[in-house]
């Protein structure tokens, strides 16, 4: 068995040992083994093996922002209820906000340029795609034979790309998103194999794409943030 696809489970296998410690706590309290409530102030460790989880999978380069925060809250947490110190985390949630907007800036200039030799066919007007829809919604479509990737953005709105009739002349092309309390809804082509590294923060990610046929190496990366907000991906 190839051990690389057990490590593709971490995240999958820490909520698994988790039910079977709650599950083991129940049952021995149950029986009266244990008192479960003299527990119940660990409960932030499992929060933490969970941050630690994100921050460990594989899967391309991990944005570890999503795990540092939750590793942070449950060790704060945990520190609260055993007394150390005071911890509310709407008093943080500031500094939280901040995190993601330094990270979203720091994405921004350290962005990967598609490299020449990946590239055999001069730019046009649609090879990069870019738009904004805050409390509104727009549609776009893009027919490029060299598209590159681009960048989204959906605030309290939404945005639905179509990208079936577009091509790479490269290897990979990148897209940044951002959807907070919005959605973005793109199709792709069915020859495109889609890499999803983006950190859902209470929204997710929804890669609905069957595998490409004949060995296509043609890849879309997918990075960003889903903030209460959902990106759907389909062919």
């Amino acid at each position: 068995m190839d051990k690389r696809s057990l490590w593709r489970s971490t995240p999958q296998v820490v909520f698994g040992l988790v039910l079977i410690v709650v599950g083991v706590l129940i049952f021995l309290d149950n029986f009266y083994l244990i008192d479960v409530h003299g527990y119940l102030p660990y409960w932030p460790v499992l929060v933490i093996a969970f941050g630690l989880s994100k921050l460990i999978q594989p899967g391309g380069r991990v944005n570890p922002l999503v795990g540092l925060i939750l590793i942070f809250a449950g060790t704060a947490k945990l520190l609260d209820n055993l007394d150390v110190m005071y911890f509310d985390f709407w008093d943080y949630l500031p500094v939280v906000i901040v995190a993601i907007g330094l990270s979203m800036i720091w994405r921004t200039f350290t962005r990967q340029r598609p490299r020449d030799n990946m590239t055999t066919l001069p730019p046009d007007s649609d090879s990069m795609i870019s738009g904004t829809a805050i409390l509104s919604g727009f549609r776009r479509t893009s027919s490029s034979q060299n598209f590159r990737g681009g960048e989204l953005t959906a605030i309290m709105g939404g945005c639905e790309i179509d990208l079936r009739q577009a091509s790479m002349s490269g290897g990979e092309a990148v897209l940044d998103v951002f959807a907070f309390w919005g959605g973005i809804d793109l199709k792709v082509p069915l020859d495109w194999s889609i890499v999803t590294e983006g950190s859902p923060l209470m929204g997710g990610f929804d890669d609905k794409t069957r595998p490409p046929q004949g060995g296509s190496t043609k890849r879309l990366i997918i990075r960003g943030y889903a903030i209460m907000g959902g990106v759907q991906i389909s062919n």
